[in-house]
């Protein structure tokens, strides 16, 4: 761990040259599959041949490719046998995407992205007795498919790692693998529940969402009423998948102790992007040797015919930008969808702040997901409010009356009075987005947001009738139709 916290060190002083490497090695690795040939990686020699040469990509525009890789066929997007690929949802959208998961990408991506969480928390905490008991994580399912007798897997990324683990990973961890790839959630968090409840875990790993079901069915069997009354040893919570804050105040409510511990990852299908290394901060050490290249396009370069990315050594602090990446399983120039900005350039540090798609801007107010989760944190805490899950879409134009927001909130606890909580909410996104607070100016384009508050287990239920639950399926936070906020009010009137 020592000696990777050394080499972690190394590429925080020299980024630029470290990512320059992984460039060549991954133009080198693919200059001979059926991409590499169609966009001659072999005349590559910078990333302006790169650029010039290799279209941005998206999901659909791979897809061809990877539901031959699907069939069997190999050298495709890699020059290596794929016979892994993770079901990746990112929301709730009504396909999943099939994401290509290499043996270099499982070995120098994510289980690499695994055992620095514990080396760079290990290094932040000398005194830990992490590995005096177990670690408890919540696998998703998979399945297996054989064509021309050959096995391939489908599923969730944190199945694939648990059914990859090497044996000394699987000895430290809980539950069993046969409960822990189990495919019906309700069943499976009893069955989590029932059987590690006697174990002496010492530390989580998981969404922070299922997780807490998981903490509150444990304390429900036991009769407890923190969690570390049943467990306690219990020094760290790894989370992802979710920004955590709208869950902090449920967490400590659960968990007494104020010396738990909470560390970000940023891990997905794609790869493992970004760690919490530092105690004082939330925010994510970009990891840049995992077998990713990274390239930054700034949001008003999102709908551009050319887009223009920007290079690390190009990016600046408090901007925008969607992250494309090119990975050692084959994604080229991929856009994953998320969108991040940088909270330092020495090293580079970034924070999550939404999706491309995971948006609302009906009428310029342009609004993101950092913005209501921050708004909602603020509107929570001057009215002593919890949330449990939120989602909120745009009411349009119609004759009678400008536009709006209407947000459905299910509240651990609810607010005394209602309309001063959306009072605080406006106000609160009117300060952290100025266009959102111009199209508000005397509710000439936009008038007060509506919350409707809605009852507990309100969005696990609607995960539930569409098929999705598990940790890689989230609640939407924000939309730009009324899809999801039409199907859900629809449920419960």
């Amino acid at each position: 761990m020592k000696k990777r916290i050394h080499q972690i060190e190394l590429f925080m002083k020299y980024p630029h040259e470290v990512q320059e490497e992984w460039f060549k090695k991954l133009i080198s690795a693919a200059k001979n599959t059926e991409w590499g040939l169609k966009y001659h990686y072999g005349s590559i020699k910078s990333f302006e041949d790169f650029q010039k040469l290799v279209p941005i990509n998206t999901y659909e525009s791979l897809k061809p490719y990877l539901d031959r890789s699907r069939k069997g066929e190999q050298n495709i997007l890699w020059n290596t046998d794929i016979k892994l690929f993770a079901k990746s949802s990112g929301t709730t959208a009504d396909k999943s995407k099939f994401i290509p998961v290499s043996q270099e990408a499982l070995e120098e991506c994510h289980y690499k992205g695994g055992k620095d969480m514990l080396s760079i928390y290990c290094n932040n905490h000398p005194d830990t007795l992490l590995f005096d008991g177990r670690g408890l994580s919540m696998g998703g399912s998979h399945s297996i498919v054989e064509i021309n007798n050959e096995v391939y897997y489908h599923g969730d990324l944190s199945a694939l790692i648990v059914q990859n683990l090497p044996s000394w990973a699987e000895f430290i961890r809980v539950p069993k693998k046969s409960v822990a790839l189990m495919d019906e959630w309700e069943s499976k968090i009893e069955k989590i529940a029932q059987s590690t409840i006697n174990h002496n875990v010492t530390n989580i790993l998981g969404v922070p969402s299922w997780t807490l079901l998981l903490i509150r069915r444990i304390l429900n069997i036991t009769g407890k009423k923190d969690l570390l009354d049943v467990w306690p040893n219990l020094e760290v919570f790894f989370h992802g998948g979710v920004n955590f804050e709208p869950y902090r105040t449920q967490f400590n409510e659960v968990i007494s102790s104020s010396q738990m511990q909470y560390m970000d990852t940023y891990n997905a299908s794609e790869g493992f992007f970004g760690l919490q290394d530092r105690t004082d901060s939330d925010e994510l050490l970009l990891m840049l040797d995992y077998g990713i290249y990274y390239e930054f396009l700034p949001m008003d370069q999102l709908e551009s015919e050319h887009p223009k990315t920007k290079l690390l050594s190009e990016v600046e602090k408090n901007v925008n930008y969607a992250l494309v990446i090119s990975t050692n399983a084959g994604l080229w120039r991929y856009l994953i969808g998320d969108t991040v900005e940088f909270t330092s350039l020495e090293p580079y540090r970034i924070r999550i702040t939404g999706r491309t798609k995971n948006f609302i801007n009906a009428v310029g107010e342009e609004l993101i997901v950092d913005n209501a989760e921050k708004a909602l944190s603020v509107a929570c805490n001057k009215c002593n409010a919890v949330i449990n899950e939120f989602t909120a879409a745009p009411v349009y134009f119609n004759s009678n009356e400008n536009a709006c927001h209407e947000w459905l909130i299910e509240f651990e606890k609810e607010p005394e009075n209602i309309e001063y909580f959306a009072e605080t909410l406006d106000n609160a996104l009117k300060s952290l987005n100025s266009d959102y607070e111009a199209k508000r100016y005397h509710n000439m384009v936009l008038r007060p947001p509506i919350i409707k508050s809605v009852a507990d287990q309100t969005f696990y239920n609607w995960l539930k009738t569409k098929n999705k639950l598990g940790g890689q399926y989230k609640v939407p936070r924000l939309s730009n139709n009324r899809k999801y906020v039409d199907e859900i009010l629809k449920m419960v009137n």
